[in-house]
């Protein structure tokens, strides 16, 4: 059952579509680097877009009805919108979960040291990387430094065209034979992984002149000093903005697209609803790629808390008719697979692979070998989403993440499962998945946003 490339069935107008979303998505990518960024971003469109705040909602006692457009953020980290449709609650949501996290290097609270004349910032790795694909990169720093005093500093470098960037140094080929034998997974072990932030000393000082002199610069321009270091969350992540990709311009390569390119498709499905039956739900959720954990991942009870809320503001609130209105959602899982890349076929089983250009991918189950920590979506579920996609015409494929007993990944699939919802994974394909840079095709997402569209009006 070979999919057909979609690229073949668009007429100019579509093209046009294509590449305006595109577009967008590539500002998206470019000014959501961290999940601050990301939720800050998701805020802004919703707010454009007619969204009020449910705490401010929450605060004046305000009533909400069919039409009204909400969103709640937890921590800075996830958000959650809501457009509440024509029917009650209780019947169910359709909702698009995807999460806003990506694999990067963590700045470690006592980060900051001098050797040899260089300083350096020590870090910790955060989710799946190859570490070795992280050295000899420009790298930029993102995030924020919280102060005693009550004040949050955000900190940017390395994006803008006369920013500096960092980057973590690698032996010279000519040095590196012991390296060159270790396995793949030990070249670069991960207390090296420190970024190369400075060597020169300032005036005056005798030791550690160039620690000193670089916290000297960043007391000039974030006025923080070291100890502040303690309550910051500063990520390191690739420096440079996204890019079409190939010489026909078909394909987007950047940084963070697992599961930012589920994010922003979400997002702007939502965004782009008029009304709807069923109310509409779009979860940005963080800390999936270390196992969803945490006040800010999908285990933590915000999502959960905050359709209660929404229930309560509508006048429909029971513990009864919340259990029930989670129970009779319906969710699309909104993550990405692995694209089939012919360069390592044999870590794929063609006919259930997921291949660029070819539409959304649906996964009826994920997890690993024997189906280790799995979502497995019901029969009738995917017969129901087949139904409407086919006839709204989405081109969408059906994927496993590589061999039986070679691939597998986790999502946030199983969480929501847990409600009794009906769930299944549903996203874009991707090259070079958790490397630095990644490459998606245009096509994939301009069929992804429009399915997501198809789901929340007719699921």
């Amino acid at each position: 059952m070979e999919r057909p490339n979609a690229w073949k069935s668009y007429d100019e107008e579509q093209l046009k579509q294509l590449e305006e979303l595109c577009s967008d998505y590539r500002r998206f990518l470019d000014e959501g680097k961290t999940e601050r960024e990301c939720v800050k971003l998701t805020v802004s469109m919703a707010e454009a877009a007619g969204y009020k705040n449910l705490t401010d909602v929450i605060r004046d006692k305000q009533t909400l009805k069919a039409g009204d457009k909400v969103y709640a953020t937890c921590m800075d980290k996830t958000a959650v919108l809501f457009h509440i449709g024509t029917k009650d609650l209780e019947e169910g949501m359709n909702i698009l979960g995807a999460h806003i996290d990506s694999p990067r290097l963590d700045v470690k609270q006592n980060p900051l040291y001098e050797e040899a004349d260089f300083a350096y910032l020590d870090t910790h790795y955060y989710g799946g990387v190859k570490k070795y694909q992280w050295v000899a990169l420009p790298l930029a720093i993102h995030g924020v430094v919280a102060k005693k005093n009550g004040e949050t500093v955000d900190i940017l470098i390395g994006e803008a065209e006369t920013d500096p960037v960092i980057s973590i140094t690698d032996l010279l080929p000519h040095l590196a034979g012991k390296q060159m034998e270790k396995r793949a997974s030990t070249v670069i072990e991960g207390e090296k992984m420190d970024v190369l932030i400075g060597s020169r000393p300032v005036e005056g000082e005798e030791k550690n002149a160039v620690k000193a002199s670089v916290l000297k610069l960043l007391n000039e321009k974030y006025g923080i000093e070291e100890e502040d270091f303690l309550s910051a969350e500063l990520e390191i992540v690739p420096a440079g903005k996204a890019r079409d990709t190939g010489l026909d311009r078909s394909m987007i390569m950047s940084y963070g697209q697992d599961d930012r390119v589920c994010a922003f498709t979400s997002l702007k499905a939502i965004l782009d609803m008029e009304q709807v039956e069923r109310t509409a739900c779009c979860i940005l959720v963080d800390k999936e790629e270390i196992g969803s954990v945490g006040a800010t991942g999908m285990e933590s009870k915000f999502f959960e808390n905050m359709v209660a809320e929404l229930l309560d503001r509508t006048g429909e609130y029971s513990e009864l008719k919340l259990r029930r209105c989670l129970a009779n959602s319906r969710m699309l899982s909104s993550d990405v697979n692995a694209a089939y890349d012919p360069l390592y076929a044999d870590a794929y089983e063609a006919k259930n692979a997921s291949y660029l250009g070819r539409g959304m991918v649906f996964s009826k189950f994920t997890g690993a070998r024997g189906k280790s920590g799995s979502n497995d979506a019901n029969a009738e579920y995917i017969a129901h989403i087949r139904n409407i996609f086919d006839d709204e015409k989405i081109h969408y494929q059906f994927a496993e993440l590589g061999k039986v007993d070679v691939g597998g990944g986790g999502t946030i699939a199983y969480i929501l499962a847990l409600y009794g919802m009906e769930v299944i994974d549903c996203g874009v394909a991707v090259l070079n998945m958790h490397a630095p840079w990644e490459i998606t095709s245009k096509a994939d997402v301009y069929e992804t946003k429009k399915g997501y569209e198809v789901f929340l009006k007719r699921a």
